[in-house]
C-alpha cells in the first residue's frame, strides 16, 4: 500500500508599491549569491530545518485535531458538488490555513478560527503545528512526514512573533525571496522544493504566472504518507472484476482479495470496514453503499461527529475484502468553497488583516493551490511459508464470512487510529478517470 502525497501553498499579495529587489538570504542571515539562491540545493539548505522536539499528545492537540476534523467534513461537503473522483488532505489544508492565521488579526482573524474551528486561545491555536510534528515521529512502522516552509519578500520587515510562531511550532523554515524582482525564479525554487518533499510525485504545483511581482509571500504544507497493509494482499488474488457506476453502467478494474479479520459494521443503507496499516496506528476507513447510486445519502450524514459515532459502531468480524487497486491525482483551488464556509476578509484586497505578518504592507490572500496524489495496491506485499502436520479432533465449520465488496462508489479516509485525526479524504466513483 502507497499513499498520499500533496501540497498546500497560500499565495499571499500586497500592493502596488514593491520594495527594492534584494538577494535572498537565509535565516541564519547569510546573504547566498545569485547563483546559489536560485539552486534547488540552496532552496533545500534554507529550508532543511531540524524540526523541534515531537511533541506528547496533549488536550491542547485534542482540540485543534477535533476541530480540524470539522473543518474537513465541512470542506468535504463543499468539494463534493464537483463531479467524479475527490482526494485531498485536509490536514494539510488545515496546517496551511493555520500558519496562516497566526499572522491574521481582527475580524480576518475571527472568520479564520471560526471556519478552522481553532480554538479560541492564541497559544492553544498553535497546537495546530503541534500535530503535524506528532505525525512526524520516525518510530511508526509507517512513513509519514510532514513538512512546512515560508517564503517572504526579502526587504519588509516581517513581525518577530510571527516568524518565531512558525519556527517554533510548525517548523516552518523561512527563506526570504525576491518575489518583486525574480518571481520565475520564486516558483521554480518552491517548486522544488516540494517535488523533493512529495519524492518527485508533485513536481510543478505552482503553474507558471501563479507568483508575481506583486506575491510577498507563500506558505506551504507538504504531507507524504507510505504504509503497509497490516494484513496484506497477495498480488495474485487481483483480477480484473467490474466496478458499477452510479449512472448503471459499469468498468472493468483490478479488484484485490483477501480475507481476513477487521472491524466492520452494518449500517443504515452502507457497510463500513477499518483496513489498518502496520503498526496498527494509521487505519484507512471505507464508507461502502449496498447500491452504486447510493453515495451521496452516505455524504448528506457525513459529518465529524457522524464518522466516530460510525466507527465506534464496527466490530471484529471475518471479512471476504474487495478492495480496487487505483491511483487518483487531484487539483483544485478551494477558494470559493472557504468563502462559501466564511472565510472571506482574508481573500479580500484592502479589507484583509494580516499586520500580525508584517504592517510594511497591506497584505491578502490571493490563491490557495492544492495537489494531492493516491496509490492503492499490493506494494510492500511479502510472502512466507511452512508446514506441518497436526492430527486435529473435527472442529465446527467457520461461520461465513461478512463479504465486504467495493465493486462501487465509496468514500474512504485516512485517519489516526487512536486519536481520530483525518489525515486524508477521498471519494472513488469514476475509476477510470
Amino acid at each position: 500500500m502507497r499513499t498520499a502525497f500533496l501540497i498546500i501553498v497560500a499565495l499571499l499579495a500586497g500592493g502596488c508599491s514593491r520594495p527594492a529587489p534584494a538577494p535572498a538570504r537565509r535565516t541564519d542571515g547569510q546573504t547566498t549569491g545569485s547563483e546559489s539562491a536560485r539552486s534547488t540545493a540552496s532552496t533545500a539548505a534554507a529550508l532543511s530545518t531540524l524540526l523541534p522536539p515531537a511533541p506528547v499528545w496533549n488536550e491542547a492537540m485534542d482540540e485543534v485535531a477535533a476541530g480540524a476534523d470539522r473543518f474537513a467534513c465541512d470542506l468535504y461537503g463543499r468539494l463534493r458538488e464537483k463531479p467524479g473522483n475527490l482526494f485531498f488532505s485536509p490536514a494539510s489544508i488545515h496546517t496551511a490555513l493555520a500558519m496562516t492565521s497566526t499572522g491574521a488579526r481582527g475580524a480576518t482573524l475571527d472568520e479564520m478560527v471560526a471556519v478552522l474551528h481553532l480554538p479560541e486561545s492564541a497559544d492553544t491555536r498553535l497546537a495546530a503545528g503541534d500535530l503535524g510534528r506528532f505525525y512526524s515521529q520516525a518510530n511508526s512502522p509507517s512513513e509519514l512526514a510532514v513538512a512546512n516552509a515560508v517564503w517572504g519578500q526579502a526587504g519588509l520587515a516581517w513581525e518577530s512573533d510571527f516568524r518565531t510562531s512558525l519556527a517554533e511550532r510548525f517548523g516552518a523554515g523561512f527563506e526570504e525571496t525576491d518575489f518583486a524582482g525574480h518571481a520565475e525564479d520564486a516558483r521554480q525554487r518552491i517548486n522544488a522544493w516540494v517535488a523533493e518533499r512529495t519524492r518527485s510525485r508533485i513536481r510543478n504545483l505552482l503553474p507558471p504566472g501563479a507568483v508575481s511581482d506583486l506575491t510577498r509571500l507563500c506558505l506551504a504544507s507538504a504531507i507524504a504518507f507510505k504504509g503497509q497493509w497490516a494484513g496484506q494482499f497477495d498480488a495474485a488474488a487481483t483480477s480484473p472484476q467490474p466496478f458499477r457506476l452510479a449512472g448503471g453502467s459499469s468498468v472493468e478494474i483490478p479488484l484485490m482479495h483477501r480475507r481476513g479479520r477487521y472491524d466492520h459494521a452494518l449500517l443504515d443503507g452502507f457497510q463500513l470496514l477499518a483496513l489498518p496499516y502496520e503498526g496498527h496506528d494509521l487505519e484507512m476507513v471505507v464508507l461502502l453503499p449496498r447500491e452504486p447510486d447510493g453515495l451521496a445519502a452516505i455524504e448528506d450524514r457525513f459529518t465529524a461527529e457522524t464518522l466516530e459515532e460510525w466507527r465506534r459502531a464496527a466490530a471484529v468480524a471475518d471479512v471476504d475484502l474487495w478492495l480496487p487497486r487505483f491511483r487518483l491525482d487531484d487539483r483544485f483551488e478551494p477558494v470559493r468553497e472557504l468563502e462559501a464556509l466564511g472565510m472571506r476578509a482574508c481573500f479580500a484586497p484592502g479589507a484583509a488583516d494580516l499586520t500580525g505578518m508584517t504592517t510594511t504592507e497591506r497584505l491578502s490572500v490571493s490563491r490557495v493551490i492544492h495537489q494531492a496524489f493516491v496509490a492503492v495496491d499490493e506494494e510492500g506485499t511479502e510472502a512466507a511459508a511452512a508446514t506441518a502436520v497436526i492430527a486435529n479432533a473435527p472442529a465446527p465449520p467457520p461461520p461465513k464470512p461478512v463479504e465486504f465488496r467495493a465493486d462501487r462508489p465509496f468514500v474512504f479516509l485516512i485517519r489516526d487510529a487512536h486519536h481520530g485525526t483525518i489525515l486524508f479524504l477521498g471519494r472513488l466513483s469514476e475509476p477510470k478517470q
